[in-house]
């Protein structure tokens, strides 16, 4: 009844009604200063497709945060998109409750809704809001990309509109929204309930010029979208990220917070969560950065769900999180690497990339990713590092945690001749401790290595990269591959080894371009990686039981 008499008003007395209202309960918040983590991928000089992705802190007053809730509708033509969306929707209303009572701006956008909520207070309060001066003329329509996405290729073939239900599901999903009287296509009409919306501090609006207009009134300088489909809505609409961020505000998705319409069937045949990280990387490098929701639950108090102080994850995500790190320039693993794993691990796996600086040997950006990885494969060549970086990485491994070697990794962080860099620090050790290897040298180029597996045993194929020289390993290597050269001991290529700390370790000296064309390495290396994660194997050959030692110091074999 409120409601209808409010709308009865005179357009003039309404108007007044809602500025005095909010200015009423604009009293009881208080603002607050944070400190949040957005992030950002720049390209890495000299290769085309590979990115820094760098963190960079920023203080943020929260009277200056508008956070605008995309799409969150109460039911979707996909089931799946619905049961995502449910269990996006608590974390959602929390971070909208927290952030308001800190003064923040709260942006409720469901399309193609806005006549369910005709006689809400605050779409009224949305229409009141003044025609800024400086509203862009083109700003109320759909954009499909902006001038950073030029030249660039989208990660994920969403033609097919991205459904990824069951067939079966699907189908009945379509019948119970045929009985509850919607259109199968497009079944919403409201925001999900789930989500409150404070009739005289929020706002109600699906359009892209009244959204700039509530962003100019209040003030705010930073703009946080969450809510769903990544790839479609929360880039394309009007009030999107696309929009906002090619008209000069500073906007920022919240990565956790969100969800895309892609269907693992569809290029690039990953699944589902990895297919919105895909989408995700594309933000961070063409539109705009991103963050996480965790970053607005600080504090001490015992009333905070623990939960809260995490990034939110679905609970059908199961991936464990690989870290890659590459910094070599010898073997193009820079090329190799990603590419093995985009292929071969992605479906199963979470990806994160650091590469060295290609400018300043010592610089790894964006290292801070392996702080809450569960495994590690390490692609370095004689890097020293700044302190804090290589004692982030000795963190890590002497956590416990798994961790993966490829070809240079047993010379990961050390000089050949033992000098010093000042300002930098080196792991002499590494070989030994992290890999229970002994590299020295290695043959000539030009003899070409036979590599064998144990058992069974077979000749695999021919290596074009020289045969490393690393024996003795030490006590509990467990080798499975061999390679060989005419007129020289054989030499393990590929062990498993338990570190002093208990973590598992793997480690292969092969890892030259042309090996990761040849499928036995192919599968030794995922299964190497799938083993330090505890997933499924792709085959049951690749690593086996049965090994043998080098760890005498004469070499042979026992």
């Amino acid at each position: 009844m409120i409601q209808i008499i409010f709308f009865y008003l005179p357009w003039s007395i309404r108007t007044i009604a809602i500025l005095l209202i909010q200015i009423v309960v604009s009293f009881p918040c208080s603002a607050s200063e944070i400190i949040v983590k957005t992030t950002r991928q720049t390209p890495v000089s000299g290769f085309q497709n590979r990115f820094h992705r760098l963190q960079s802190d920023e203080n943020w007053n929260t009277k200056e945060v508008a956070v605008i809730i995309c799409d969150v509708w109460d039911s979707h033509h996909c089931v799946n998109a619905v049961r995502r969306v449910q269990e996006l929707a608590p974390r959602i209303e929390a971070l909208a409750a927290k952030l308001r009572e800190e003064g923040s701006t709260i942006i409720h956008s469901p399309s193609d809704c806005m006549k369910f909520y005709e006689l809400h207070e605050a779409r009224s309060r949305a229409k009141a809001v003044p025609v800024a001066a400086n509203l862009p003329s083109d700003l109320n329509k759909w954009c499909d990309s902006i001038a950073s996405e030029a030249n660039t290729l989208y990660p994920v073939n969403q033609a097919d509109g991205g459904e990824d239900d069951d067939p079966v599901e699907h189908a009945q999903w379509a019948q119970t929204l045929k009985d509850q009287e919607r259109d199968p296509r497009r079944p919403w009409r409201q925001q999900i309930e789930t989500i409150k919306i404070d009739p005289y501090r929020d706002f109600i609006t699906d359009s892209g010029n009244e959204v700039w207009n509530i962003l100019e009134s209040q003030g705010i300088r930073h703009v946080v979208i969450c809510g769903v489909h990544t790839n479609m809505c929360v880039l394309g609409r009007p009030f999107g990220l696309r929009q906002l961020a090619s008209h000069g505000k500073q906007a920022v998705l919240l990565r956790d917070l969100t969800d895309s319409m892609y269907n693992p069937s569809s290029w690039p045949f990953v699944s589902h969560f990895s297919g919105t990280d895909l989408i995700i990387d594309h933000i961070e490098r063409y539109v705009s950065p991103t963050t996480t929701s965790d970053q607005f639950f600080g504090g001490t108090s015992a009333a905070i769900d623990p939960e809260l102080l995490l990034p939110f994850t679905f609970s059908h995500d199961h991936r464990p999180h690989l870290a890659i790190i590459i910094a070599e320039d010898e073997y193009q693993t820079a090329k190799t690497v990603p590419t093995f794993a985009m292929v071969h691990l992605q479906e199963k796996v979470r990806l994160s990339f650091v590469y060295g600086d290609t400018d300043d040997p010592s610089e790894l950006p964006g290292l801070e990713a392996i702080d809450d990885a569960d495994a590690l494969l390490i692609s370095v060549r004689r890097r020293p590092l700044r302190p804090e970086d290589l004692r982030r990485v000795r963190r890590f491994i002497e956590s416990g945690k798994p961790i993966i070697g490829i070809r240079t990794a047993s010379h990961a962080f050390s000089l050949r001749d033992g000098s010093k860099i000042q300002g930098l620090e080196q792991w002499p050790e590494f070989d030994s401790y992290a890999f229970g290897g002994n590299y020295t040298s290695h043959h000539a180029n030009e003899f070409a290595p036979f590599i064998e597996r144990i058992s069974p045993s077979e000749e695999l194929f021919i290596s074009k990269g020289s045969l490393y020289q690393v024996r003795p390993l030490r006590e509990g290597a467990r080798v499975y591959w061999t390679g060989r050269i005419e007129g020289k001991e054989e030499e393990p290529v590929a062990w498993t080894y338990i570190r002093p700390d208990g973590g598992f370790s793997f480690y292969t000296s092969l890892g030259c371009p042309t090996d990761f064309e040849v499928p036995p390495f192919q599968e030794l290396l995922s299964n190497a990686v799938f083993s330090a994660l505890q997933l499924p194997h792709t085959n049951e050959v690749a690593i086996v039981s049965r090994s043998k030692s080098y760890s005498s110091g004469t070499g042979r074999q026992r």
